[in-house]
């Protein structure tokens, strides 16, 4: 009786505290709910975001503003573009390969076409005047399957531009639109080009070779902002780069080229002239810390420290290693005989060891004089 007394005085709080709590309750499951489908919004936004910075070569995906490594002649092999991507390249590129050479079925020329899957996204590029030659040779590169086929229309060297190819083709643009729709109708790879500003200061047509090679079917340009006559010499005039970034009518990614040899410069060059990634050559020679030395600068505006004498033991020992993996013991540590100078450049002292590494023919003298070396750095550390 006292219970039944109680309920019916109680009844109506309870109903009421019911009713808040319940409330209560299905506001915070609502409120938990537009959080999810917020939180899943946003998911979707970000990863939108992430696609529109996304660097597109065709199908292949980059990275925002990604870092590539410029094919060079003698120094671009499997080995140093290995070395680069562990260090932080997101786009290799092989030596230039004649085309006439793969033509020929010429041994140098076959060598460069070796890729390995570590080292994808990878580019073959070739060279050449001769349209039938440049529309065989893209074929002969779909063989080995690499991600990309690549145009030099840069190459200042006599030898190549003497032969109408290389930058010597910036003299004919009718010329440079036939030979890469020649390979473009040819492969079902994309295709970008490497190029210069212009033969000279008095006829820089980039502007106009940008959008020609894009309507030609390229997938991406890269600009060395100097012109053949330059050589290497002298300041790369990135403006030229820009205008065409401002062009409303280019749609590929282009990429600068020239100079860029410091986290603070590539951070100076990506803000002022807004191209799309950056491709780095003769300062990735000795020292391919760079790339990541940029990308830590870039997320964090703080300098990466120097790499050590252990560091850089460590790279020639990667490098030789991987020199004598695919070259042989002999011929990998003599051609290693041109890269010493650049992974110790600076170091004092290093002048007498440098001596000796020109003189290892065997893995086994190597590794006893890298000992040796790091041993002799060590005591001066601790002395």
């Amino acid at each position: 009786l006292r219970r039944q007394k109680f309920w019916r005085k109680n009844n109506s709080y309870w109903k009421c505290a019911s009713s808040c709590f319940v409330l209560t309750l299905r506001n915070q499951l609502s409120a938990f709910s537009y959080q999810q489908r917020a939180e899943s919004k946003l998911q979707k936004a970000e990863s939108f975001l992430y696609l529109c910075k996304m660097v597109k070569i065709g199908n292949i995906e980059l990275p925002d503003f990604p870092f590539l490594l410029a094919p060079m002649e003698d120094v671009s092999d499997p080995p140093f573009r290995r070395l680069c991507k562990l260090h932080g390249a997101d786009l290799m590129y092989s030596e230039f390969i004649s085309s006439e050479g793969l033509i020929r079925d010429a041994m140098k020329s076959r060598k460069k076409l070796d890729i390995f899957d570590y080292e994808r996204p990878v580019g073959i590029q070739i060279f050449g005047g001769d349209e039938e030659a440049m529309s065989l040779s893209a074929k002969i590169v779909e063989t080995v399957n690499p991600d990309i086929v690549d145009i030099n229309f840069g190459c200042p060297v006599k030898k190549v531009v003497s032969k109408g190819a290389g930058a010597g083709v910036l003299k004919d643009v009718d010329l440079m639109v036939r030979l890469t729709k020649a390979v473009v109708n040819s492969t079902h790879l994309p295709v970008t080009v490497k190029t210069r500003l212009g033969w000279d200061v008095d006829t820089i047509n980039i502007e106009e070779v940008a959008l020609r090679l894009q309507d030609a079917g390229i997938k991406a340009l890269t600009i060395h902002a100097r012109t053949r006559s330059q050589m290497y010499k002298g300041e790369a005039d990135w403006e030229y780069i820009s205008k065409i970034k401002q062009n409303p009518n280019i749609e590929i990614p282009i990429f600068g080229n020239g100079d860029i040899d410091s986290p603070e410069k590539a951070l100076e060059y990506r803000q002022k002239y807004a191209c799309d990634g950056m491709m780095i050559g003769r300062a990735a020679i000795g020292y391919p810390w760079i790339f990541n030395e940029i990308k830590h600068f870039f997320e964090t505006g703080e300098k990466l420290p120097e790499p050590t004498i252990s560091d850089r033991l460590l790279a020639v020992k990667q490098h030789a290693e991987w020199s004598a993996e695919w070259k042989g013991e002999r011929l990998g540590l003599i051609e290693m005989r041109q890269h010493y100078s650049n992974y110790f450049r600076g170091i004092s002292h290093f002048k007498e060891f440098k001596t000796k590494f020109l003189q290892v023919l065997s893995l086994e003298e190597f590794y006893q004089l890298l000992e040796e070396t790091e041993a002799f750095y060590q005591n001066r550390i601790e002395i």
